[in-house]
């Protein structure tokens, strides 16, 4: 079981109903922005020639801004009558991760917008969008990529053996910066501007990724000695597929943009890094696919029911799907252009699923009510 630490600070009451009700909105809300808007991104890239696909996907960005300006709203009206339960969250070790949610939120709808917002936008107002979602979820998750951390080592009591997929959530956010800055580059001056922006995502993409490979071996070891995850954590074992897709999407975008950006031979250097990086990490996300889907289906026998760790199914497999349509085009293998298209059928069933529930339990107050 993961060990939860309460703020010992009362209680504040709310001064309205409509600030009670958010009482309870925790950071891993941000998690539906996500895997709404990633809806949209992996879809903008898919290689089939589907009729209305980028309408839809189009459509589905619009949706995930206004999820992400009505989440913001709510969680504002959270901080200002309810700080004891923001004080709470960032003392639990549970839930002070899901702050990485935040900017990959930002990011991820700032991504959209370039990829496909720029249809009803146009492309002036998408770059501005996309320079102020851009600029504030890299520096959000690169706080958090420090700060959350440090909470656990200083502040949180994190019990020997519980170990959590979670933990990946603020550290993998600057992959995500990493992976979606290159669309800003051809955007900059030529010269320094644009080679500082690049370089500095290939800093991020670095950071992200050995971090990541300090806290896998941890949430490993954690299953191998403690047995599968409470039920309700199951689905996050879907979060590792983040790392790995996303780094695999950031190394073929660095790929994309590096020609005519950076001096030879570090131009092409960048598309023989996406294919020698990207095939051996997709072959280990595949790995892992195959076994949580083996554990969330053992955890749905036994009763697993939903809740918004299920939200973990879509984000992380959307970040595949990206990866695979980069290393299709830099390949040129049919083999990950239809990977992609059957992961991007999966990601469309889980987010349904999860959508659909998510309106229910908001519609009834459950999801909104006090953890039991």
């Amino acid at each position: 079981m993961v060990t939860v630490v309460h703020s010992p600070a009362p209680a504040r009451p709310a001064t309205g109903p409509r600030s009670g009700a958010v009482r309870h909105l925790g950071p891993n809300w941000y998690a539906s922005v996500m895997g709404t808007a990633i809806i949209a991104n992996a879809g903008a890239a898919l290689p089939v020639d589907v009729p209305g696909l980028r309408t839809g996907a189009t459509a589905v960005w619009a949706l995930s801004l206004l999820m992400l300006v009505t989440l913001l709203a709510a969680r504002a009206v959270h901080l200002v009558h309810h700080r004891d339960q923001a004080r709470a969250h960032l003392a639990d070790p549970a839930m002070a991760p899901f702050y990485g949610c935040l900017a990959m939120a930002l990011l991820a709808v700032g991504g959209g917008t370039m990829l496909v917002g720029v249809d009803w936008i146009g492309t002036t107002a998408a770059v501005a969008v996309d320079t102020v979602l851009f600029t504030a979820g890299t520096a959000i998750g690169l706080a958090a990529a420090v700060a959350i951390p440090y909470l656990m080592v200083v502040r949180h009591r994190v019990e020997p053996g519980t170990a959590s997929p979670v933990w990946l959530l603020p550290v993998v956010a600057p992959m995500v910066s990493a992976a979606l800055g290159p669309l800003l580059v051809p955007h900059l001056p030529s010269g320094q501007a644009q080679q500082t922006l690049l370089y500095g995502c290939f800093a991020m993409f670095g950071l992200s990724l050995l971090a990541t490979l300090v806290m896998l071996p941890l949430i490993f070891a954690r299953l191998v000695n403690g047995g599968p995850l409470p039920l309700v954590l199951t689905p996050t074992l879907f979060l590792v597929l983040g790392p790995l897709g996303q780094s695999t999407t950031a190394a073929n975008k660095f790929a994309d943009v590096a020609p005519g950006v950076l001096p030879a031979p570090y131009d092409q250097g960048f598309a023989v890094f996406a294919v020698l990086f990207g095939v051996p990490v997709m072959g280990f996300a595949l790995m892992w696919l195959a076994l949580a889907t083996a554990m969330v289906l053992r955890a749905r026998r036994r009763g697993m029911g939903f809740a918004m760790t299920w939200w973990a199914f879509t984000f992380p497999v959307g970040t595949c799907v990206t990866g695979a349509e980069g290393l299709g085009k830099h390949t040129g293998l049919a083999a990950y252009d239809w990977l992609a298209v059957a992961l991007y059928a999966l990601l469309v069933s889980a987010w349904l699923v999860a959508i659909v529930q998510t309106a229910r339990g908001v519609a009834n107050g459950k999801l909104l009510a006090a953890p039991r």
